[in-house]
């Protein structure tokens, strides 16, 4: 009887899914596995938000195997070891793993090769399961990959994408021991934030049915308004892989309307930043593009900004956001990300690392890679722009329902009134428990034409 193993990792769906589909066709048994990677849980990646997305996700996942005839094998220690104890328990000839793009990844890939080819045993990777295009694939000439969005959007655009795979019918497994489905407070110890969405690609399917029913159609107009909410909030699903951005890409194009063709260029930039960080894998932590800046270490105005005590409400309202749901919109990460790194001239990886620890979509190439982009030092071809948060806040949340949502102690205060609490006379501002501004918007441009060269005019 022939076997082989399908390992998940960032691909825990039935629906389209490369690895799945491959290890069914290889073998007449395959073993669905899901290592609970000690490596990966000393990097300080897996904390409780995501932890918690995890175990539903995983849970989830089982049922939707065990509705099909199988079941998901767990083990728990280093992902190669155990990868390569379950292909001998069960003379596995092939071992199949969806492509990653980060170091980790990139180690975890060379290790289990490595290890397996000595025992006589192959691993097959699957590139076009976590993007829609893999890394690699579209390169400019003469270089590994593309450094400027627009160039590459425009190949992408042109790119002849899988078609959808179907769900299997059928999952038959080998008999194997397995570890129980792991809980969120055995992955990542720590309180979640409170309105956390439930994870799984049940939930997943279920969002996306809604969002393709009639909000994607509104998207182009409404990416931007806070307020309304109108984004997708699919982004969970993806970073885990209960949906396929594939399957996403080809569903969207479908509708073929203005919403449509904006929701596909964020699908875009997202594989966009997938492959600069395959090519680059450094720019996780280190400049793509080094501009010699002289951050401020600005440890009291650091921790106003994680708390969402800045003195600007849209910047507060965004960090509140944050720390309630994990997630927030881009419009929302755009505006805090370029408060810390442009108007307090903050090291972007201090809050890059602070979205990290929240983010229930905390993913190493689109967080790490957008942050670059805000602080001037990623693939940005306007590096010095600096975002004014008063004017941002005007025009992306006009009437100020998102900072009123956010900021329930300055929900007395009427429309646009709330965006000038920082210009507030003392009188007005009696009464309200909200904190003084913690930095002149005016002397913080100054000091960023003095340590970084001629800014951009504030928008």
């Amino acid at each position: 009887m022939r076997v082989s193993v399908a390992l998940f990792t960032a691909d825990l769906r039935v629906h389209d899914n490369p690895v799945l589909q491959a290890a069914l066709r290889d073998a007449e048994r395959v073993v669905p596995l899901f290592v609970v990677d000690t490596g990966i849980r000393r990097t300080g990646f897996v904390v409780p938000n995501r932890a918690a997305f995890l175990a539903d996700s995983l849970a989830d996942l089982d049922a939707a195997l065990r509705a099909r005839g199988g079941r998901l094998t767990v083990r728990v220690g280093d992902v190669a070891e155990e990868t390569c104890r379950v292909a001998t328990e069960t003379g596995a000839a092939a071992v199949h793993i969806a492509g990653g793009v980060s170091r980790y990844a990139a180690r975890r890939e060379d290790r289990l090769r490595a290890e397996l080819a000595g025992d006589r045993r192959e691993l097959r990777v699957h590139d076009a399961s976590l993007t829609t295009v893999p890394p690699g694939a579209l390169t400019p000439a003469g270089k590994d990959h593309f450094a400027v969005f627009t160039p590459y959007f425009r190949r992408w655009q042109g790119f002849s994408v899988r078609g959808v795979l179907p769900a299997p019918d059928a999952v038959p497994v080998p008999d194997l021991p397995s570890a129980g489905l792991p809980s969120a407070q055995s992955l990542a110890s720590g309180p979640t934030s409170p309105g956390l969405p439930a994870g799984g690609e049940s939930e997943g399917r279920r969002r996306l049915r809604s969002w393709l029913s009639g909000p994607l159609a509104a998207y182009a107009d409404r990416q931007d308004d806070l307020a309304a909410d109108a984004t997708s909030r699919l982004s969970p699903y993806l970073h885990f892989g209960c949906l396929s951005p594939t399957e996403l890409l080809h569903r969207a194009r479908a509708q073929d309307s203005p919403g449509a063709h904006a929701f596909v260029r964020q699908l875009a930039w997202r594989d966009f930043h997938h492959q600069v960080l395959a090519a680059r894998p450094d720019a996780a932590d280190h400049d793509y593009r080094p501009r010699h800046d002289r951050w401020r270490r600005a440890t009291k105005e650091v921790k106003a900004w994680q708390e969402g005590r800045t003195g600007y409400p849209v910047v507060d309202a965004a960090l509140r956001q944050l720390r309630h749901e994990g997630w927030m919109p881009g419009r929302a990460r755009l505006l805090a990300a370029s408060f810390l790194a442009k108007t307090l001239y903050v090291d972007w990886r201090v809050g890059a690392r602070h979205f990290l620890d929240l983010l229930v979509d905390g993913d190493v190439a689109n967080n790490q890679l957008n942050w670059q982009w805000v602080a001037g030092t990623g693939t940005d071809t306007r590096p010095n722009r600096l975002l004014n948060p008063l004017v941002q806040a005007r025009r992306f949340d006009p009437r100020g329902e998102y900072v009123r949502r956010w900021l329930p102690e300055l929900r007395n205060l009427d429309g646009t009134t709330v965006h000038r609490v920082p210009y507030l006379d003392d009188a007005t501002r009696t009464g309200l428990d909200y904190p003084a501004s913690i930095v002149d918007l005016d002397a913080a441009a100054a000091r960023y034409r003095e340590r970084r060269g001629p800014a951009a005019p504030h928008a």
